[in-house]
């Protein structure tokens, strides 16, 4: 698979793609189970996990709407011992407990099932923000200033660099859940003491303003790099989405998705991103997150997210929707190409031209 050629060398990004689907013979014979929280919740919105139940209940709608005989299950008991299932499509990464990351494929590692994402050490080292930085800083990409304080530790020091503003956060977290904003360290050390109490490693960075901009990346032969894309809220410049707003439990100003148009801003973070690639390759998708200041130009990387929402309403499948494809296209491509890199099938490779890429035309945004 070529994926969509993406800038190599300078070049202009090719014409078609190769995309993975799943050879009728196999969706006939394979017996597929989908590992998540909410996976037989029936799609209601959750009290406290908001959105995430009702898109688990899409995506194995849309799994089945494949063609696909898919089995829910919301626990890890379906993989402590050998099993039937040719194939686990596993979204239980945040099972309640601290780096419970890693647990849904070690398991399946362990009975030889193959597994949907990165290799169960790469979902660790990606899900570790604090190392995700470090990596960012090997590879020659940008990042704000942090300290990690991992619990346990008996001193936490005062930070080496100059701020105004902290971000205090789970270090292995997702859609903002946990994060304060202290302008003072003594409130920092509060915010850490409450997280390590609740049994979780933190990690402390300068506040950066501007805008959160992602960029999606399928598996492929080679890595699939989609439009840039961010979330926008009027006057969110400078602020945060809150882990409410991103999983729909409170009221506010309607957000709207949108595919960043701005040539030496996409240019750069798409540069950013396939230097870290490397470190992470192979994986079946992924998220790779920055702040981007548009009055310097400045662009620092946050954190990347192998096992990222694949909800038909987020960055991942909306960049997927302007390159053309269908939800369906895109998890068939995603489930395709996961079971044929670790031998479950053979998939077969259709050449699909994507709608022209955002980043190939002036302007700012694009919603979706």
């Amino acid at each position: 698979m070529t994926g969509i050629q993406t800038e190599r060398k300078g070049a202009r990004m090719s014409e078609t793609i190769d995309l993975f689907t799943i050879p009728e013979t196999d969706k006939a014979r394979l017996n597929i189970l989908f590992l998540a929280k909410h996976a037989a919740a029936g799609g209601a919105l959750h009290g406290e996990d908001g959105n995430h139940a009702v898109y688990h209940h899409e995506v194995l709608t849309t799994l089945r709407e494949i063609g696909l005989n898919v089995t829910p299950q919301s626990d890890f008991s379906a993989l402590y011992d050998k099993t039937d299932f040719d194939f686990v499509f596993t979204l239980l990464n945040r099972a309640g407990f601290p780096m419970s990351e890693m647990l849904g494929p070690l398991l399946a590692q362990r009975i030889g099932l193959p597994a949907l994402g990165a290799s169960p050490i790469l979902r660790g080292l990606s899900d570790d923000k604090h190392l995700m930085k470090t990596v960012a800083v090997a590879r020659g990409v940008p990042v704000a200033p942090w300290l990690v304080a991992r619990r346990g530790c008996l001193y936490i020091p005062y930070p080496d660099f100059a701020f105004e503003r902290l971000v205090v956060k789970p270090n292995a977290s997702s859609a903002s859940w946990g994060v304060t904003m202290p302008t003072d360290w003594d409130q920092a050390l509060r915010d850490i003491a409450k997280l390590h109490a609740e049994g979780h490693d933190v990690i402390v960075e300068r506040y950066e303003g501007a805008y959160d901009v992602v960029v999606p990346v399928l598996g492929g032969d080679d890595p699939i790099l989609l439009s840039t894309m961010r979330f926008e809220m009027p006057g969110d410049e400078g602020n945060f989405r809150s882990y409410e707003e991103k999983r729909g439990l409170s009221e506010g100003p309607k957000e709207r998705l949108v595919a960043m148009r701005n040539p030496v801003m996409t240019r750069k973070i798409r540069e950013f991103t396939r230097a870290m690639l490397p470190e992470l390759w192979p994986f079946d998708y992924g998220r790779f997150e920055f702040r981007y200041t548009p009055t310097t130009g400045e662009v620092l990387f946050m954190e990347v997210n192998l096992s990222c929402n694949l909800w038909s309403k987020k960055t991942v499948s909306g960049a997927a929707q302007l390159a053309g494809l269908t939800h369906q296209q895109l998890l068939e491509h995603i489930a395709a190409y996961s079971m044929d890199r670790q031998g479950v099938i053979r998939a077969e490779r259709t050449p699909f031209a994507p709608t022209v890429m955002p980043e190939e035309v002036g302007g700012e945004t694009i919603e979706v």
